[in-house]
């Protein structure tokens, strides 16, 4: 290698200084810094423009987007949480009202009064004519297909028990669909073995307490 061509002397004294050269090659040149002091005035000016590199600067003041871009990096929940706000905001609201409908069915399913027995009763010619179902404190009749009456007449529902005395349970609604509400002594009967019939009475049903007018309909009350 010809150490004395310019290219190179300046290359090697630009390792060296800069610290790249290999330790071979830096103790082969430190014997020729020995022997060639221009070579040695070459690497003191490499070394003085880079000392020049680590001079203290000015102090600056930090633009506030620099101080934003650290806190960003730093905190980023705080920065970037408002872009996700809305639908974590939709989230909590959906949440919300998801629990309510759950909390509202719930009520409904445990305070709604079921139906504990039922009947269908039908008229001489076996075709269903009025379903009854039977509540804690009422019945409620829905009519199939009952017959037409007279204005001055009222269908009556009754109680046939065990011993077959009927027992009024109250007047059907005009129309056939409505409630009955039912006494203490008449809930007692709904537990029971029972029928259901209804008899054709004068308008406000029987003046005796019994039937008085023919059975339209019959059936028996059953548990669901």
């Amino acid at each position: 290698m010809n150490y004395r061509t310019p290219t190179l002397r300046r290359a090697l004294a630009a390792d060296y200084a800069i610290g790249l050269m290999p330790a071979t090659a830096r103790r082969r040149f430190e014997q020729l810094l020995l022997e060639d002091a221009t070579l040695r005035a070459e690497l003191a000016h490499w070394q003085e423009s880079l000392a020049s590199l680590t001079d203290a600067l000015p102090e600056q003041p930090v633009p506030d987007r620099v101080w934003q871009g650290i806190t960003a990096r730093i905190d980023p929940q705080e920065l970037h949480v408002p872009a996700k706000r809305p639908f974590w905001n939709w989230l909590r609201v959906t949440a919300a009202v998801c629990s309510l409908l759950i909390a509202l069915t719930l009520g409904v399913i445990y305070t709604r009064d079921d139906a504990h027995y039922s009947a269908t009763l039908a008229g001489a010619d076996a075709q269903p004519a009025l379903r009854v179902l039977a509540h804690a404190d009422y019945l409620q009749v829905e009519p199939l297909t009952l017959a037409a009456i007279e204005p001055g007449q009222s269908l009556e529902l009754w109680a046939i028990p065990a011993d077959g005395k009927p027992i009024s349970l109250g007047v059907i609604p005009a129309g056939g669909k409505g409630k009955v509400e039912l006494s203490d002594a008449q809930k007692a009967l709904i537990g029971k073995p029972i029928a259901l019939a209804v008899s054709l009475e004068p308008k406000g049903g029987s003046p005796t307490g019994q039937p008085t007018g023919p059975v339209l309909y019959q059936g028996a009350l059953a548990t669901l």
